[in-house]
């Protein structure tokens, strides 16, 4: 299935989150004219712009925001506190759930999380740990909070309400 975003659609870009169409542009590229959708991200008041070939949308992932149904499973999955966290090492541990955050899986992104945040009521977080536990709640809070048109804040509080229940 093709996606079709329009100029001013929101769109999430693995590994980045959401970002916003703000052209499409054609370009020569080997001597064929190509599209490309220009995305832009707001990324800790960092603007980043992407260009993705419209035909490789799929395959790099891009992909629309979730509704409210995926929202109340991002929630189911936050609030699972049955799953066991595997007491690898720190570095084989954050190699692992960068491939996750990097597949752009709104449920993966929820996973890491979740499990991030039971393993930091064990023990200490590595720096990267730390760094890679905040990450994964922007990407979650941003795409959240646009799919279900609320305040960043409120999402936010939403997150550490389930989590210290």
């Amino acid at each position: 299935m093709d996606l079709v975003f329009k100029v001013g659609d929101s769109a999430v870009y693995p590994g980045r989150g959401v970002a916003v169409v703000k052209k499409i542009e054609e370009k020569d590229v080997g001597g064929k004219k190509k599209r490309f959708y220009v995305l832009q991200v707001v990324d800790n008041n960092n603007v980043v712009t992407i260009m993705v070939p419209m035909e490789n949308a799929n395959v790099v992932g891009l992909r629309g925001v979730i509704g409210a149904k995926e929202v109340k499973q991002v929630y189911d999955i936050l609030r699972d506190r049955t799953i066991k966290i595997d007491q690898t090492t720190w570095n084989r541990r954050y190699r692992e759930y960068m491939e996750k955050i990097k597949t752009g899986s709104v449920y993966e992104i929820a996973a890491v999380l979740r499990n991030l945040f039971l393993l930091r009521l064990n023990k200490d977080l590595s720096y990267g740990e730390r760094n890679m536990l905040n990450q994964a709640k922007q990407l979650l809070v941003k795409e959240i909070s646009l799919a279900k048109s609320t305040k960043e804040e409120e999402i936010e509080q939403e997150i550490q309400t389930i989590f210290a229940s």
